[in-house]
């Protein structure tokens, strides 16, 4: 076996060293840890938990409406004479009230508001839906972005290593070409092929490094830790992932699921409240209380207790409220008609991820078979360039080949990964 020969056993290196990993990762974080990391440390998701615990406090606020409404009230006055004046007689008067406190206590409750603080809970309520699912959302989105990023270092990963492969391989035929030049076997013209090449190789992995290097700090930062000690561990392998037809779901079907047909709901919902809310603005309330008073006027003291009822009618009201009625049907009206055009698109979007998810399996399967083709390609082209059939330009094309074959199916498969993501997201999954 000539040197020349083990340039096709450096195929059988390369494929190896692919598979081999990082082994000296000290603590290699899967997709899911990433995911776990970003879902606890991402602001995103903080902020999330704030405004959901913002809805909740809202909605005990509303509920203390259901309670009686407390105050307490005191004052006190003093006159240069008595503010009530009366003659007994003439050259005999009487004076009152030069000086005096009033003070007390009261409880109002109302008993009828027109169903304002009933949808005033409601609606407090539906604020927590809406809190809930915007969190859930939230989640679905650091999720993404999280996958997006991790098999973006992953892909820069691998398709270092492939430069990295080649590399030494272009080295390994370097000093064959190099002894076939000094036995006057060759010319010196294929050194200088394969020396181009190296530089070209070494260019792009340099640019392959910075790039890398970029990815790993924009994912560290994503999930809250240094991208120093951050090593990923590469759940790529030189197979076919699964089938994605066991994930299919009924658009239909899955359409109630997703958080952003929830959203319309919520949103419809709201509106129809409001719409009460307003609509009680403009009828009567109806309220009781009571309290205890004290004042001391005449120089004596006098506590009292005293109950009362109050109706409230908003007569000139309904001149401007007509109009505000009018105008939130209106409101809900347009909140419908997004419901049903909305749910239109998110039917529409399952398809297409669907479809671009199917579209993307086959684009790993045209990859491994691309790998499989380019392998015996450059097999052959090793066997005819040993036997001098056939020029170096033509060996350094097959290799070019089995690089961009390799580089294609860890692109294919990250992307698949990542419309996988994006359908089960789609779907309300």
């Amino acid at each position: 076996m000539t040197k020349r020969s083990l340039i096709f056993l450096d195929v059988l290196y390369l494929a190896a060293f692919l598979s081999a990993g990082n082994l000296q990762a000290q603590q290699p974080y899967t997709l899911d840890e990433c995911i776990s990391e970003a879902l606890t440390n991402n602001m995103r998701i903080k902020n999330a938990d704030n405004n959901l615990e913002a809805a909740r406090h809202a909605r005990s606020e509303a509920f203390t409406k259901y309670f009686p409404t407390l105050s307490a009230s005191g004052g006190g006055f003093i006159a240069d004479k008595g503010l009530i004046q009366m003659e007994l007689q003439p050259g005999l008067g009487m004076s009152l009230m030069k000086n005096g406190i009033v003070g007390g206590v009261s409880a109002s409750l109302p008993l009828f508001t027109g169903g304002q603080i009933v949808n005033g809970n409601k609606l407090a309520q539906v604020g927590i839906e809406v809190s809930r699912t915007r969190r859930r959302l939230s989640e679905n989105e650091v999720k993404l972005t999280t996958e997006n990023y991790f098999w973006q270092v992953i892909t820069l990963e691998e398709k270092l290593q492939t430069l990295e492969a080649v590399e030494t391989q272009l080295s390994r035929l370097q000093k064959d070409v190099q002894t076939a030049v000094d036995a006057g076997i060759t010319t010196r013209n294929d050194l200088l092929q394969v020396q181009l090449r190296k530089n070209e190789m070494l260019s792009k992995r340099i640019q392959a490094r910075n790039a890398l290097d970029v990815s790993k700090s924009l994912l560290a930062q994503y999930i809250g830790h240094s991208a120093d000690s951050l090593e990923l561990a590469s759940p790529m392998g030189n197979t076919l992932p699964e089938r994605p037809d066991a994930l299919y779901l009924s658009p239909e079907n899955s359409l109630p699921h997703t958080g952003e047909y929830n959203l319309l709901q919520q949103n419809l919902k709201a509106a129809r409240l409001q719409q009460r809310i307003i609509t009680g603005k403009n009828l009567p309330t109806i309220a009781i209380g009571g309290g205890y008073m004290y004042d001391n006027l005449t120089g004596k003291d006098h506590p009292f207790w005293i109950g009362f009822a109050t109706v409230s009618i908003p007569l000139s009201g309904w001149w401007g409220g007509s109009h505000a009625i009018k105008k939130q049907k209106l409101q809900v009206r347009n909140t419908e008609n997004q419901l049903a055009d909305q749910s239109q698109l998110l039917l529409i979007r399952m398809k297409n991820t669907w479809n671009e998810l199917t579209d993307a399996y086959k684009q790993v399967e045209i990859a491994l078979l691309s790998i499989e083709q380019a392998t015996e390609n450059l097999r052959l082209n090793n066997d005819y360039y040993t036997a001098g059939t056939c020029t170096m330009n033509e060996l350094l094309d097959a290799q070019t080949l089995y690089q961009q074959s390799r580089d294609k199916y860890v692109e294919a498969y990250a992307q698949y990964e990542i419309k996988k993501r994006e359908y089960l997201q789609a779907t309300g999954r």
